[in-house]
């Protein structure tokens, strides 16, 4: 399979000497282009951790990180700046859009940002995708939690990026929002070959996935396809 984000040895530290904690312990994964990868973890195992550094919004204290044949542990600020911008999509477990922006705006925005004229038909065709045809001209305070999470699904997806990472994107939805996010990326995947990356600690949301990786103590412990809800939540407890 061909990897779109490869990890080797990852180690982050936090602190000094005996207050030290080391949040990755030497993680070495890989997550191949065109799946739906999760991952779950207790409290503290490393998981937000691991997805900041593989997204380049965090740096390792050692070991490499290679997105889409690029080895952005060795690139300057700048430089990651933009293959942040050019590569990424990113969804927040708090939606991130802008108050002043019209829906149709905050999707459009990271193409706004790199000075690229958008694809009205890919533009089109999330904002049907998304569900949100009639509520383009809507600011975010007109828009539900599910709508806006919709919103900020579609600005992740606008650019077509190499690959899109979610934190905790069901977080802070009720769960008919949830499955309508999750159905979404789910869709993503499926019929626009779209690659994403999830941190969850739900395992409903962990289902949709077509891989779960679970991290304790920094470390990955287990490496598997996600199967169900229920399936996960013994997965869970094993791992605990």
């Amino acid at each position: 399979m061909d990897q779109i984000v490869t990890a080797h040895d990852l180690r982050r530290r936090f602190g000094e000497g005996d207050a030290a904690v080391d949040a990755l312990d030497g993680v070495t994964v890989s997550f191949e282009r065109g799946r739906f990868s999760a991952i779950m973890g207790p409290s503290g195992s490393g998981k937000s951790t691991l997805m900041h550094i593989l997204a380049g919004l965090d740096r390792p204290t050692s070991g490499t990180v290679e997105l889409d044949g690029v080895d952005i542990t060795a690139l300057d600020d700048g430089d990651l700046t933009k293959l942040r911008r050019d590569k990424l999509g990113f969804i927040f477990q708090f939606f991130n859009l802008i108050p002043v922006l019209t829906a149709e705006e905050n999707i459009v925005l990271p193409l706004s940002i790199a000075g690229r004229k958008p694809d009205e038909e890919w533009v089109e065709q999330l904002i049907e995708t998304v569900g949100l045809g009639d509520r383009r001209t809507h600011r975010p305070s007109e828009l539900s939690g599910g709508q806006q999470q919709r919103v900020a699904v579609a600005r992740a997806l606008v650019s077509r990026p190499a690959v899109v990472f979610a934190d905790e994107p069901t977080g802070n939805l009720d769960s008919t929002s949830s499955g309508e996010v999750l159905h979404l990326l789910r869709r993503s995947v499926d019929e626009f070959g779209q690659s994403v990356v999830m941190v969850t600690h739900d395992p409903e949301a962990a289902s949709y996935a077509d891989r779960l990786l679970i991290l304790r103590d920094g470390q990955v412990v287990h490496d598997c396809s996600a199967g169900s809800a229920e399936e996960v939540i013994e997965l869970m407890k094993s791992v605990a």
